[in-house]
């Protein structure tokens, strides 16, 4: 499975729309042999179905599928394609089994382990959605000490780390800003780290890591938490920092790296939510003063100050022109 696309769009395939006699054909030639490089078989009694979706980047291949029971072979002929890259298994639903180097583990909803592309390895499941990760071996290897030994250990749902990667995963998945070079490749770099950090950074690799890798997806988390809630709960730094498990003068050195302030942030989309009720006709019985509480604003004299300064109108003005527009 190489990772050379140009771009995070999703490609992809299913059996919805095929008759049931082509469905185990297409996924087992178009979808496994082509498509990610391993020998599907059906396991399942059922009409066999199968959606899966595949997304790529240089230095990056995440494929994510929902599949009725089969087994998953990567067999020493597709071995030998010189593909060194690691990936990191991610049981989204369901239980799986995985075997390489003669090593077995079973994974539960929510667990992970490191598969080698290197070497020959299976997986049999049955019903379930899950996520593979596809990484280059090198990045990863030059932070951890044996990415070999990685192998096959099994990595609990509780790992932070991984909840930090699946994370920044739905956050570069829909940023438009990966498709500019520079920032494609940050990310991309930032997820090499994570994996290292799931499967055991050493000390020199840790620390590398959490400085760069770890410090973006933390913050890319904090801003999804923001943005998530304003209006709509507490979006107060201590609130935010407690529902991201870190200290609130953490969150405020995240923002500082990159030149921002938290209360900048949250007053920038708190802002942007007010304009939006306000230039939506669905809120036109709504109160100016019911948009700015419901943007998370609690001093109404504050709301109009920083709203005029931002966009250069009053609340009613905009509203005023949204509705003669």
């Amino acid at each position: 499975m190489r990772s050379d696309g140009p771009d995070f769009a999703p490609r992809r395939f299913s059996t919805t729309t095929l008759a049931e006699r082509h469905r185990i054909p297409f996924w087992c030639d178009v979808f496994g042999r082509q498509a990610v490089r391993l020998n599907i078989e059906s396991r399942s009694d059922d009409p066999f179905e199968a959606e899966a979706v595949i997304r790529t980047l240089p230095g990056l291949r995440s494929t994510s599928f929902v599949s009725k029971a089969a087994h998953l072979e990567r067999p020493l002929n597709m071995v030998a394609d010189g593909d060194d890259a690691v990936v990191l298994l991610v049981n989204e639903r369901g239980t799986l089994s995985a075997s390489q180097r003669g090593r077995d583990v079973s994974l539960r909803s929510g667990h992970a382990t490191l598969l080698l592309h290197a070497e020959p390895s299976a997986v049999t499941h049955a019903q379930i959605r899950f996520r593979g990760l596809i990484v280059p071996r090198a990045p990863v290897a030059a932070l951890v000490t044996a990415v070999e030994d990685a192998a096959m250990r099994p990595v609990a749902p509780s790992n932070a780390a991984l909840r930090l990667l699946m994370s920044y995963l739905k956050t570069i998945s829909r940023e438009a800003a990966v498709q500019q070079p520079d920032l494609r490749a940050l990310a991309v770099s930032h997820v090499h780290d994570l994996v290292a950090m799931i499967i055991g950074a050493n000390r020199d690799g840790a620390a590398i890591a959490e400085d760069r890798g770890v410090a973006a997806a933390r913050l890319a988390a904090t801003k999804g938490d923001i943005i998530e809630r304003i209006g709509r709960g507490d979006v107060s730094i201590e609130a935010v920092a407690a529902r991201q498990g870190a200290t609130p003068r953490s969150i405020q050195r995240l923002f500082e790296r990159e030149g921002s302030t938290f209360s900048s942030f949250k007053l920038e989309h708190q802002l942007a939510c007010a304009r939006r009720m306000l230039r939506n006709p669905q809120y036109g019985g709504w109160t100016i003063g019911d948009i700015a509480l419901a943007a998370g604003f609690g001093d109404l004299s504050y709301f109009h100050r920083v709203f005029r300064r931002r966009f250069g109108a009053t609340p009613a003005d905009m509203r005023t022109v949204q509705r003669k527009s």
